[in-house]
């Protein structure tokens, strides 16, 4: 039975998730704040969270940006706010989808679905490969652990799955629009350039030069690869 946090202030839009999310067999717990929320999400583990971006006592991007720092928790934003910024924002910070209020509960839980469906394909996939080598780099599909020089790397979901995505398939070119289409959906389609500040921020992390990155590479007018030449 999937486990899913809302951290909503709205009574009602809370109450109308519960009913849905319930018939679909799911358990729900709910945070009415930012502080609170983000305890409770810190403190427990979900399948999902659904993720106000307007709460009382601290927003929803910095929630998204904390828990980004310490747990890969699949995130879905929710926010009456339609600019485009607010939506890139949402993703550049780590959020797994986007819903703009007012939404259609039917895409809402289509889109809660497809999301942990994407979670449990990932699971399936560890019984094929479950570790990756690259020189100094170990990625342990099976934990989604990340070590680099035997010490581990905080990742978000989305740099875990880019990585892991492109050290599985080394010396293979992927556009932007590719990894874009196969980590975030097509859903997202325009959003190119969220890849590219996702792949800085994974290259901030694993990469001990970033001018000159050793494991994930540029391919000048086409996008992105990963060294086949430090797979062991």
């Amino acid at each position: 039975m999937k486990n899913i946090l809302i951290i909503e202030d709205d009574p009602e839009i809370i109450k109308l998730l519960e009913i849905h999310l319930t018939d679909l067999i799911y358990t729900t717990s709910k945070a009415m704040d930012g502080e609170e929320g983000l305890h409770m999400a810190l403190e427990n583990d979900y399948d999902l969270i659904l993720l106000d971006l307007t709460l009382p006592t601290m927003d929803g991007v910095e929630i998204c940006k904390k828990l980004r720092a310490v747990k890969n928790t699949p995130i879905i934003m929710l926010t009456a706010k339609s600019e485009e910024i607010d939506r890139v924002l949402g993703l550049e910070i780590g959020a797994d989808d986007y819903m703009t209020k007012p939404f259609s509960i039917r895409e809402l839980l289509a889109r809660i679905k497809a999301v942990l469906r994407r979670t449990e394909i990932k699971v399936e996939k560890k019984e094929n490969t479950l570790a990756i080598n690259a020189e100094n780099l170990t990625i342990n599909i099976e934990k989604r652990k990340v070590l680099l020089d035997d010490q581990k790397i905080e990742l978000s979901p989305k740099e875990f799955e880019l990585l892991v995505l492109m050290a599985s398939n080394p010396g293979r070119n992927y556009t932007r629009s590719e990894l874009l289409n196969m980590i975030w959906g097509y859903n997202f389609e325009g959003y190119e350039h969220t890849v590219n500040s996702h792949i800085n921020r994974l290259r901030a992390k694993i990469e001990s030069d970033m001018a000159n990155p050793n494991f994930i590479l540029t391919t000048w007018g086409v996008g992105y690869k990963f060294n086949e030449d430090v797979i062991e």
